[in-house]
C-alpha cells in the first residue's frame, strides 16, 4: 500500500512547476481541467510517487511498486473524467529520459 504524507504550503504551485517538480527533476505535470494557481498535480516515475497541490494542502503520494504507480494515474484520469474537469495528459515536457520511463511503465498512451 501507498505511502501517503500530508503537509501544508502557504502560496501557490508556481513554486513547484518551477523548482520543486520541473522535468530535470524527474517530475511531469498530470495536465486536468482543473489546473489553476492554487492547483496542480505532477509525478515522478523513477521516484513511483505522484505529488497534488490544492489551495495550500499538500498530497505526495508514494507508491510502492510500478503497478500501484500505473493505478494511482488511473484513478486521477477516471475521477478527473467522472466529476467533469477532463484529462489532457502527463507532460514530459522535452524530456525524452521521462517520456521514456513512463512508456516503459505502459503509460505512454497517457502522455501529451
Amino acid at each position: 500500500m501507498s505511502e501517503i504524507v500530508r503537509d501544508f504550503c502557504h502560496g501557490d504551485r508556481y513554486g513547484y512547476d518551477f523548482n520543486l517538480c520541473t522535468t530535470a527533476k524527474g517530475f511531469a505535470q498530470v495536465d486536468t481541467g482543473q489546473d489553476a494557481w492554487y492547483f496542480g498535480t505532477w509525478a515522478n516515475p523513477f521516484k513511483l510517487c505522484i505529488l497534488c497541490y490544492c489551495e495550500g494542502d499538500v498530497t505526495l503520494t508514494k507508491c510502492k511498486d510500478e503497478k500501484e504507480f500505473s493505478d494511482e494515474l488511473h484513478k486521477i484520469k477516471k475521477w478527473n473524467f467522472e466529476n467533469g474537469w477532463g484529462f489532457f495528459g502527463i507532460d514530459p515536457g522535452f524530456n525524452e529520459k521521462l517520456r521514456a520511463r513512463f512508456g516503459t511503465l505502459g503509460l505512454a498512451s497517457m502522455l501529451h
